[in-house]
């Protein structure tokens, strides 16, 4: 499977949100409730398409990240995969592909997880740990 990045544009931004809603609405109903309303204006607060790249898998969109990068760090903020998508390693090489990245520009990547998120074993297993957490997220690092 043939996996990049390619730059996020206006015409992105409703599969963006849509794949937000499909991959985090079950976890966000456990724990908060849903608000529809208030995880619209939400999403509108905070993603970004300067930080955001589309994930393409065989010349087919399946998900997006943001990063926010400054001089000394990368911050993962959002990694989602089409859940028809999920478990087949698109995740995996992103990430490895950020991990690469962030070695060799000497940054560090960091990332934070809603708690209940089973990525967190992705995460594990890539060699992030965990530095801290408060009642909804877990904070972690790549080692």
């Amino acid at each position: 499977m043939e996996i990049h990045l390619r730059e996020a544009g206006p015409a992105d931004v409703d599969f963006a949100r849509s794949l937000y809603f499909e991959t985090m609405r079950g976890m966000i109903e456990s724990l908060f409730g849903w608000d529809q309303r208030h995880q619209e204006e939400s999403f509108g607060r905070w993603f970004d398409l300067q930080e955001a790249s589309i994930i393409v898998a065989d010349g087919r969109d399946v998900g997006w990240i943001q990063i926010q990068t400054n001089e000394q760090e990368v911050f993962l903020g959002s990694l989602y995969v089409k859940p028809r998508m999920q478990r087949q390693g698109i995740g995996t090489h992103v990430l490895r592909e950020l991990i690469s990245r962030c070695r060799c520009s000497s940054k560090t990547l960091t990332l934070a997880v809603m708690n209940p998120n089973p990525a967190i074993h992705l995460y594990e297993r890539l060699g992030f740990r965990v530095t801290h957490g408060d009642q909804y997220k877990v904070y972690m690092q790549a080692k």
